[in-house]
């Protein structure tokens, strides 16, 4: 009888034991706001954000991210625009665009990822020597026109002296993301423009080499941030400085870390990536230092960008600053 009572009283008390645990599990499981990112690409180049998916970084703070892949700024900023995405992730000269054209409901932007191009130049032969001048009567597969890659690209281009509309012939028909399979399926072009993980998988494949960091060679520029609709930053400051919060924290985890390290993180995110090309593709960004220990998106980056727009013929009026930025968020997040 008695061991009838102390097997019944542990029972009972295992049950109150475990009560609380499933409170706290189901009031974990409300307090998370579902919020959905649409990112531009999906790229070992936003290494800091899949650090904070990974890491629970954003569970941390509350918020659920489902992350959808938009396969161009204009596809990102188009669901944007739908209410199909709260924040978007791409050029900010995306929002620029909108803006000229009369947004009613403008995209800010509220956080600064990247501070260098991503993409890579590629060749058909190893160019231990190369010149950008070595471009001159080639055929490069581009980006889309009015696109950061490819403004990026043609920006560095009239640095050294080439008229990319006369000196070489830049195909830009091919949509974004299918480039690296027309340069190894044709070999009609010289050259092809790759953000990774196709320069090193072309690399890998012998099909193509990699001659120029375009990160490298056009200097720090602004080239990705997060944006969100006017009207969803004055009904969901909140959540904005959530996501702020939890994306800062793997800022400073890819500061903090080794690429190595950063990689094996991440490698949840790109299953196709065995581990050594993974590592590669990190490295050569960290030793660039693409991305910024803070997401500050400050105006003399901003005016560059702008500068980089005008120059290739894209901007017909300049934006003030204050109308398309906001850091707030991103200052609160880095103290």
């Amino acid at each position: 009888m008695k061991k009838r009572l102390t097997a019944a009283v542990l029972a009972v008390l295992l049950a109150v034991a475990a009560l609380p645990c499933a409170v706290m599990a189901e009031r974990k499981e409300e307090k998370l706001t579902k919020i959905t990112l649409n990112e531009v690409a999906h790229s070992v180049f936003y290494a800091p954000q899949y650090v904070a998916i990974e890491k629970g970084y954003f569970a941390a703070q509350g918020l659920d991210v489902e992350l959808v892949t938009g396969f161009g700024a204009d596809k990102v900023l188009t669901a944007l625009i739908s209410g199909e995405a709260d924040i978007g992730f791409m050029g900010a000269e995306a929002s620029i665009y909108a803006y000229q054209e009369g947004a009613t409901d403008p995209a800010v932007n509220f956080a600064q990822l990247t501070q260098r191009a991503g993409n890579f130049l590629v060749a058909r032969e190893e160019m231990p020597d190369f010149q950008w001048s070595d471009l001159k009567g080639a055929k490069v597969l581009g980006g889309r026109k009015g696109g950061m890659p490819e403004m990026v690209f043609e920006y560095i281009l009239k640095q050294n002296g080439l008229d990319p509309q006369k000196d070489l012939s830049i195909d830009q028909s091919i949509d974004f993301g299918s480039t690296a399979a027309a340069f190894a399926g044709d070999d009609s072009a010289d050259f092809t423009v790759e953000f990774e993980p196709s320069a090193t998988a072309l690399e890998k494949e012998g099909t193509g080499h990699v001659v120029a960091s375009l990160g490298v060679d056009s200097g720090y520029v602004p080239y990705t941030s997060y944006c969100a609709n006017t009207s969803y930053l004055k009904e969901h400051p909140d959540v904005i400085q959530k996501f702020t919060d939890g994306l800062q924290m793997g800022m400073e985890f890819v500061q903090e870390h080794t690429p190595e390290e950063i990689a094996r993180v991440i490698a949840p995110q790109f299953p196709e990536a065995d581990m050594e090309t993974l590592t590669t593709i990190v490295k050569r960004y960290y030793e660039q230092d693409t991305w910024k220990e803070n997401l500050v998106f400050e105006k003399e980056s901003f005016e560059l960008l702008q500068d980089i727009l005008e120059d290739a013929g894209e901007l017909s009026q300049r934006v003030p600053y204050e109308k398309l930025v906001t850091v707030k968020y991103a200052e609160k997040a880095a103290e």
